[in-house]
């Protein structure tokens, strides 16, 4: 596999968070390409069906990685999603873990029409540290950072930091 030229960024973090607002910002700042895998497994049929209980599709994890694949290996990648386990290690330069204090995580999911178990399962997550603990566990811990998303100026300066450690970037010589 040859080096690539521009880093791959995973943004994860409960649903709610702020990661597709981010993304979208980062890919602004840095010319990096954005892939929210929420909208690519319904443009691309990249799912096994409906679960009713959760309103969701239910992705087809080795569908995505395939669909995925040449693209990451080019790299310039921003890639969305609430999960990070599935995805292979070598495909990340770095994992950023989007988070949110709970109340700001419970009025933005009651907007979008969050209810009962939906709701519920999604604050004990982000109570919980289910996805920062399941980054940390998938990928080298020296590329996973936290980053606090309540407000804009937080974004912001998210956004700032993110575009500043893309423009240093250098790929790793193997």
């Amino acid at each position: 596999m040859a080096a690539r030229s521009r880093p791959n960024i995973l943004v994860t973090g409960t649903p709610g968070t702020g990661k597709s607002t981010f993304s979208a910002a980062l890919s602004e700042a840095t010319n990096l390409r954005h892939i929210n895998i929420g909208e690519l497994v319904k443009e691309k049929n990249l799912h096994d069906g409906w679960d009713d209980d959760f309103n969701c599709y239910i992705i087809n994890e080795d569908l995505v990685c395939d669909e995925l694949e040449d693209m990451m290996e080019e790299g310039g990648n921003i890639v969305d999603y609430h999960g990070c386990d599935f995805f292979p290690e070598r495909w990340f330069d770095r994992v950023v873990v989007l988070q949110t204090e709970n109340s700001v995580l419970f009025d933005r999911l009651s907007r979008r029409g969050y209810t009962g178990s939906k709701l519920s399962n999604n604050i004990e997550c982000e109570i919980f540290q289910v996805l920062l603990e399941e980054a940390k566990e998938s990928y080298r811990e020296d590329i996973v950072v936290a980053l606090k998303n309540d407000t804009v100026d937080e974004m912001n300066t998210n956004v700032a930091t993110l575009a500043d450690w893309t423009s240093s970037w250098s790929p790793m010589l193997t």
